[in-house]
């Protein structure tokens, strides 16, 4: 099966031309340029880069037996055994076939013009589109570019299309033909504009290579206006590639050319985001924050987010407060439940409880809402710090909220509470424990079991002695002779007796 569809992969390269243009196709009225053309991993092809019918649940049967078909077919048999099924399709049937056929280029070809018989040669753009992005991810360009060709003939070609090739050309290393592509969209029908420079801009900044859309953009200001597009992919390039020194002169450019905008969030967002990730980079952020505000213009979450999670693995609490207090001044924008746990945490590192607190009230007026790890965060640091009386009215909020601290917290907290006196909310704890955990609780249950022995709480002692002999919780030799040297001393060695005959028994 794996050598015939290699086969066919062959074959396709020398017959999709002959495939396409066999058929005379009727013009459509729409181009459809607006849908997303699936782009699957890129580097060499195989059948397993791409995502196939199999990992699809519940795909409906029809699509699914074509599917097969194609994935197990030579290329050149595919039409009579399509013929053989008897099966009609519609034009949605043939988009969605197309788009797990990724891995089957020579019979996914075969099958589109199988499939233009019984649709009278009536193809969506979409499925064009996707026929062309199936040959160019496979590095079929010769052709990729017959199909281009015949939609051509019938005004099918969109941006959408050159979209695809753009990306093709740039996943298989080969830049040059995508900046030619670009150069002859014009003699194609398709206008040579700035958005048109931006996809293709933004195909080579997805691979890693924005020293190279840098480059020709040098070059293509000359003939096509850049926008704030354009510079917002450019440095989200530098962002992904972390170089700082190269966003730096981009936004310097940036300024030259189209100043400040406050619209322009997603090129400030990038732009402040590779900042702060380079050496002493946030007094640069700081600094910049301050300038951009008196401007008018502000980054987005997406930058907070980074930055507050730097200020988190850094340590610092002055950036972070200073940070916070910037966000939450501007409109539109409020801080989700990973960036109040980030800072959070960061609080709870740096000993600051109250603010800590604080911060954990404050989020559901910000509509984002506690989770377990705001919780946990929070009930570490204050058991850490024997912060008794906050930690219990957080304890009892994140269990009524129906999340379940986990069994450090738990047996952390009933050592905390038993060493400050506290019994009622040791107890409540061990009862959440033991309902919540099956295992790892001898150690807890002793605790609790010696700790109310050592305040004179004898009976509950027993009590919870017996309760976790009887779940089959290890009472230690040890805990159980104290038992039996306070029992004793108040007359009731007969308790301890019953006692050592169930754990006898256990």
């Amino acid at each position: 099966m794996r050598k015939d569809r290699k086969r066919s992969q062959r074959e396709d390269s020398s017959s999709s031309t002959t495939i396409i243009d066999r058929n005379h196709h009727k013009k459509h009225h729409h181009n459809n340029s607006s849908l997303p053309i699936p782009i699957p991993p890129t580097g060499k092809p195989s059948s397993s880069a791409f995502v196939s019918y199999l990992e699809i649940p519940n795909l409906n049967p029809k699509l699914k037996l074509l599917c097969e078909i194609i994935a197990n077919t030579p290329s050149l048999s595919v039409e009579k055994v399509l013929d053989d099924t008897g099966i009609r399709v519609s034009q949605e049937d043939v988009e969605e076939v197309l788009k797990l056929s990724y891995g089957s280029p020579g019979p996914a070809v075969k099958f589109f013009r199988w499939s233009g018989i019984q649709l009278r040669d009536r193809h969506s753009p979409y499925a064009w589109n996707l026929v062309v992005d199936l040959l160019g991810k496979n590095k079929l360009f010769d052709a990729m570019w017959d199909a281009i060709k015949s939609m051509r003939k019938e005004g099918l070609l969109s941006l959408a299309t050159f979209a695809s090739v753009f990306s093709s050309y740039v996943g298989a290393d080969r830049v040059d033909e995508a900046i030619m592509t670009f150069e002859v969209m014009d003699q194609y029908g398709c206008r040579r504009d700035t958005v048109a420079l931006n996809s293709l801009i933004s195909a080579i900044c997805r691979e890693g290579k924005t020293v190279k859309a840098r480059e020709f953009l040098r070059l293509a200001r000359e003939l096509v206006r850049l926008d704030a597009d354009t510079y917002a992919i450019l440095l989200e390039g530098w962002e992904n590639e972390g170089d700082a020194a190269s966003a730096r002169q981009t936004f310097a450019q940036m300024m030259s050319d189209i100043g400040w905008d406050p619209k322009n969030v997603p090129a400030y967002d990038s732009f402040l985001t590779t900042l702060v990730k380079a050496p002493d980079g946030m007094v640069e952020v700081l600094r910049f924050l301050e300038t951009m505000k008196d401007r008018g213009c502000h980054p987005g979450v997406k930058f907070f987010k980074v930055a507050l999670e730097e200020c988190v693995r850094t340590g610092d609490g002055r950036s972070a407060k200073l940070l916070w207090e910037t966000m939450i001044r501007i409109n539109g924008l409020r801080p989700d439940t990973q960036m109040y746990n980030s800072v959070i945490a960061l609080h709870g590192y740096l000993n600051d409880s109250d603010l800590a607190l604080g911060l954990l009230d404050e989020m559901v007026f910000n509509g984002a809402f506690p989770d377990s790890q705001s919780y946990s965060i929070l009930l570490r640091f204050l058991i850490k710090k024997k912060r008794v009386r906050e930690a219990s009215p957080v304890f009892a909020e994140m269990v009524k909220n129906e999340f379940v601290p986990d069994h450090e917290i738990c047996s952390s907290a009933v050592k905390m509470y038993m060493d400050h006196g506290d019994t009622y909310m040791a107890i409540k704890v061990w009862k959440f424990m033991i309902e919540n955990y099956k295992s790892d609780l001898e150690e807890t249950g002793n605790t609790l079991v010696m700790g109310l022995r050592e305040i004179n709480r004898v009976p509950e002692a027993v009590k919870y002695a017996e309760d976790m002999i009887d779940r089959g919780i290890k009472l230690k030799s040890s805990t159980l002779s104290l038992l039996k040297q306070s029992l004793s001393k108040v007359g009731k060695g007969f308790l301890y007796d019953e006692l050592l005959r169930k754990w006898k028994t256990r």
